[in-house]
């Protein structure tokens, strides 16, 4: 059954992968809006695929439950994962109603980024916690999960705006801001690289530190430039002369592997920069400037339509989601709805911030680039909640 869950995983990816090529091949032949026909072919071929590899992600979800007992939604390679899949299903939903190659040639990148993100995470099914044993998990972290899936298209169709309208800028503000939201996506394509070239190498680091007065060994499957507090090296292959890390992580990052998660958040930023700089060496252009002429014809006010359209049907399900159902189950699991835990504080700051999305956009006229940008940091948001809040602090509902 293991076996069977991995080639339903890879299955997925490669027709995820396809699926990307695909669009972004019928979009690049039809640069001009010359060839109408052949977009709507490529266009139908890579949506196809899309559907198909979320059926066996499907699958993969299912056979995961069978093998696991429980939703696959309590680490951070299943919870990344099933968010990778609820922004594909949110994707294929909005393209019936729009039609639109090109945001398909944006939203499937990103489902290959997220997902091979992923897995660079422990992919093992394991036992739940006494904690998360109930019904309400799936409930709570689905609904949730489905909610920023549509935020996830709404981001996408407010960063094509954006590549659109700023995109051949060479200065300026909002040229500035849109690479480095660019860049940052970049790095979960750097590190997703990196981990798999480490993995493949089979590198391995052990450091042993105390915690709670118990000696702990913390595990590093990249070369640890930051280590634990007061850690001591018992393995450490060898990389560029690195003997020792570099730093030790600050005394109130704990948790579970906190340190060796910080690390994976350094090369994160560290990988990015370096292939980002490699980019602009070879391409000689900025990473809007390369995007530009894929979304230089487009209807900018069908794709502000589409960022608000996503945002608003996933507004209701996430404010279910993430704040009335996992106050019930709060109030069932710890006797008290609100406990001003990390990720309980970073859910409210999500939800205010679409909150005051929508209703900048509906009383007070917000279109277009202002818009845009809302829809572009609404994610950012859930991005720092997905890898800061889970990873780097530690907290009731932390991955940590």
């Amino acid at each position: 059954m293991e076996k069977l869950m991995e080639y339903l995983l890879l299955c997925t990816f490669f027709l995820y992968l396809l699926s990307s090529v695909t669009f972004v091949m019928g979009i690049a032949k039809d640069k001009d809006q010359q060839n109408e026909k052949k977009l709507r072919r490529f266009s139908n071929l890579a949506v196809g695929m899309a559907i198909v590899g979320v059926i066996f992600q499907t699958l993969f979800i299912i056979t995961r439950i069978i093998i696991g007992g429980h939703f696959p939604t309590s680490n951070m390679f299943e919870f990344t994962a099933f968010l990778c899949y609820t922004i594909v299903i949110a994707f294929v939903i909005l393209y019936f109603i729009y039609r639109s190659a090109v945001l398909g040639a944006f939203v499937m990148p990103l489902a290959v980024i997220l997902l091979a993100y992923a897995s660079v995470y422990p992919r093992d099914v394991q036992p739940l916690i006494p904690a998360l044993q109930s019904y309400w998990l799936y409930i709570h972290v689905t609904t949730a999960a489905l909610g920023q899936g549509a935020f996830g298209v709404g981001f996408v169709a407010g960063l094509i705006y954006l590549i659109n309208k700023v995109g051949f800028n060479r200065k300026g503000a909002n040229a500035l801001w849109l690479e480095i939201t660019l860049t940052v996506v970049l790095m979960f394509v750097s590190f997703s690289v990196t981990s798999f070239a480490f993995a493949a190498v089979h590198y391995d680091a052990k450091l042993s530190h105390i915690v709670d007065g118990q000696p702990t060994v913390e595990e590093y499957t990249l070369p640890p430039l930051v280590g634990p507090h007061d850690g001591k090296v018992m393995n450490m292959d060898s990389f560029l002369g690195l003997k020792k890390p570099l730093f030790e992580a600050p005394v109130w990052m704990k948790g579970n592997k906190a340190a060796s998660k910080f690390n994976s958040v350094i090369w994160s930023v560290l990988s990015g920069l370096i292939l980002y700089a490699l980019i602009r060496l070879f391409a000689r252009k900025s990473l809007r400037e390369i995007l530009h002429p894929l979304v230089k014809n487009l209807n900018l006010d069908l794709v502000d339509e589409i960022s608000y359209r996503s945002i608003a049907i996933g507004f209701p399900i996430f404010t279910l989601g993430a704040l009335i159902f996992a106050m019930i189950w709060a109030q069932e699991a710890w006797g008290h709805f609100w406990s001003w835990d990390p990720k309980e504080v970073w859910a409210l700051i999500t939800w205010l911030f679409y909150s005051a999305y929508l209703h900048l956009r509906l009383s007070r006229g917000w279109h277009g680039l202002k818009s845009a940008w809302l829809a572009v940091g609404g994610f950012v948001i859930i991005m720092i909640n997905l890898i800061a809040i889970n990873l780097v602090i530690s907290g009731l509902h932390s991955y940590a």
